[in-house]
């Protein structure tokens, strides 16, 4: 094979396993065998620069940053669409165009996902990329070829017979960013303290017209089409014939488009894909809908502004201006302290709004907002609404500054280094009174059977529990009064309270809730010093002498100890005498010595905490999760996500007869 005919060899595959990475997403190599293959290229063309063509993949990203971008006109306009807001107005088109057409013609529509992006026609001569064009006012927009040229999904030479590929072509199409990409961009701005894009179409826009196309390229950008002509006029019979023959040439075609003969259910399409639409990876803000005969579209003709033969179903409206009255928190179940905006009522997509969320306090200095600014709000489906960004500063404006105090219980409000959020430590705090009980008597926890989250809000609601020790001052009397729970299962939960009286100081410490405390280091902590009243007095240093309790682990515990509503907790606990002190379990040496061991599902005879205590007793580890680190699964019937995790891993899986086995044998 001469060197001409290796390089156009290595071409020919790069162009191969492109179209079905960026296309197909169907990947047949890994990224590093396509990477060596792009860099053995690259070593031959630079060798032999006679045989470099426009067309090699090593030619996407190219040359110095240009100096501004030339007018170009187009073949034929890229005219606007119509709108239909709602069933009513689709259906209203439709019945327009019966009138437009002969009495009794058949007709049929393509349905296309209405892709948020930047319209953009791509020009081939001779199978070969020649130019890009946006759309700018539909009769002229600028020359983005080398930028273009950057975005995988555009092939560089089209695919297919050579009766699609000889004579010049003309794609029609959406550049978009995916949301993904659009979230990495955004924090990759963040952390260079950049402004942000607004939304991906925004962010497209913007990387299709920087000058320097290697930026294009950074920012991920794809390429759907949904029009194939020739010479200006379309290259097909049909609509839909032309979608499967941009397909052939190597094109990207949204995989959701559809063929129909019946109003009522393209309506149906449209309703679907309204609700649906969170679940793309890519935005849409409608669906398009085309006449598929072209030589109908013929007959239907055009207005001035857009074809009479297509037209464009919109979502409602998601975002809205309105005025942000104020800047208030909320105290969430997990003590969770969440800035919101109080905001003037403002209609969005037929829901009323009068308040968003702003994330926390980064958010709202990224955002730059104060109180009595106009913003913009955006609602994404059931998501809360969020203030995008602030339209005009207020002529009276009230900086936000987040209270010391929880506004709820008085307790501290603490931010931890490395945090975004700030949040209120006091377990006992009444807007996260009833996370705290259920994560108390959680199994693993306090192991509290039968304290479900009905009953837990019954306790709650009704005063019983003010406080996570009330739980062992429920008697007889006081569960009875409480909805569907009957005499017998009233005396089995006071039962199972009782009995989590016996539960040992590490469950006690992963039962208070303390930030970065769980299971694992609860346990740690218990082995180190073995008295809770030791722990709660240590100071940050004394603390991280426990395995794994470093400088932000230390501080957290510290705070939550020196909180007094959580000290009073102590006490609380200290007079239901539960067990403040322990004797660490973990054989020094011992047959399961340096050995982690995660237990999930229900062992034929050993409850968990028996469980526990074999391995400890055998010198081993307890841990909540699965890792690299852990050494065996322990696993008995309905197993959760943990048995998935180790396969996953490669960590091996166990029974409990295995378990003895290794617990019992010689060291």
């Amino acid at each position: 094979m001469s060197i001409a005919e290796k390089i156009e060899d290595l071409r020919e595959k790069l162009r191969h396993h492109e179209h079905l990475y960026y296309v197909l997403d169907s990947p047949e190599i890994s990224d590093t065998q396509y990477d060596a293959m792009m860099r053995e290229l690259d070593v031959l063309e630079k060798a032999h620069p006679e045989f470099l063509t426009p067309d090699s993949p090593t030619q996407r990203v190219g040359g110095k940053p240009r100096e501004g971008f030339v007018k170009v006109p187009h073949s034929s306009p890229m005219l606007s669409l119509d709108n239909a807001v709602g069933e009513e107005e689709l259906r209203a088109f439709d019945q327009r165009l019966r009138g437009l057409l002969k009495e009794g013609e058949a007709y049929a529509y393509v349905a296309e996902l209405k892709m948020d992006g930047v319209s953009m026609a791509v020009h081939y001569r001779h199978g070969k990329l020649a130019l890009a064009i946006t759309r700018g006012d539909g009769s002229i927009g600028e020359d983005v070829t080398e930028n273009a040229r950057t975005i995988r999904a555009i092939p560089l030479q089209l695919r297919g017979h050579i009766k699609e590929t000889s004579s010049d072509r003309e794609a029609r199409g959406e550049v978009v960013l995916n949301r993904k990409a659009f979230e990495k961009l955004n924090a990759e701005q963040e952390a260079q303290g950049a402004r942000l894009f607004a939304n991906p179409r925004n962010a497209a826009a913007g990387a299709l017209r920087v000058l320097d196309p290697a930026i294009t390229a950074s920012r991920q950008l794809d390429y759907f089409t949904y029009f194939l002509l020739a010479d200006g006029a379309p290259a097909h019979k049909t609509q839909w014939e032309a979608l499967e023959a941009l397909k052939r040439l190597g094109f990207k075609v949204n995989p959701h488009s559809r063929r129909f003969e019946d109003i009522d259910v393209l309506v149906a399409f449209c309703k679907e894909w309204e609700e649906k639409r969170d679940s793309l990876p890519f935005e849409i803000d409608g669906v398009v809908v085309k006449v598929d005969s072209v030589e109908q579209q013929n007959r239907l003709g055009w207005t001035a502004k857009a074809p009479r033969w297509a037209i464009a179903y919109k979502f409602p409206a998601r975002q809205e201006e309105t005025l942000l009255e104020s800047i208030d928190v909320n105290v969430g179940r997990t003590g969770a302290v969440t800035p919101w905006a109080r905001l003037k009522p403002v209609n969005i997509g037929g829901v009323t709004v009068s308040r968003a969320t702003l994330h926390n306090e980064d958010e709202i200095e990224r955002l730059g907002v104060q109180g009595g600014d106009r913003v913009l709000v955006e609602r994404a489906g059931d998501v809360i609404p969020k203030v995008v960004r602030v339209v005009r500063q207020g002529d009276h404006r009230m900086p936000f500054r987040m209270p010391k105090s929880c506004p709820v219980c008085g307790g501290e409000i603490v931010r931890v280094e490395g945090e975004a959020i700030s949040r209120c430590i006091n377990t006992n705090c009444p807007a996260r009174l009833k996370e705290s009980v259920l994560h108390f008597a959680a199994r693993g926890v306090m192991d509290i059977d039968g304290m479900g989250e009905s009953l837990v809000s019954q306790l709650v609601d009704s005063g019983l529990v003010k406080n996570v020790a009330d739980l062992y001052r429920l008697t007889l009397e006081d569960l009875v009064e409480l909805e569907r729970l009957g005499t017998k299962s009233a005396e089995k939960l006071l039962k199972n309270i009782e009995s989590s009286r016996q539960r040992p100081l590490p469950r006690i410490l992963n039962g208070l809730g303390i930030p970065f405390v769980g299971e694992r280091t609860a346990q740690f902590l218990a082995d180190a010093f073995g008295d809770l009243d030791k722990i709660a007095t240590a100071d940050e240093e004394e603390l991280q002498r426990a395995e794994e309790v470093g400088p932000k682990v230390s501080q957290s515990i510290r705070r939550f100890f020196h909180e007094k509503h959580n000290r009073e907790l102590i006490e609380r606990f200290r007079e239901e005498r539960l067990p403040f002190k322990y004797q660490a379990k973990r054989k020094v040496g011992g047959p399961l010595a340096g050995m982690t061991f995660v237990l999930t599902g229900t062992l034929p005879a050993l409850s968990r905490e028996e469980a526990e205590n074999l391995i400890e007793s055998a010198g081993g580890k307890i841990a909540g999760s699965v890792s690299k680190k852990t050494s065996y699964v322990v696993a008995g019937a309905d197993p959760g996500s943990k048995l998935d995790k180790a396969s996953a891993l490669g960590v091996k899986v166990i029974d409990e007869a295995a378990l003895r086995e290794l617990a019992e044998r010689s060291g």
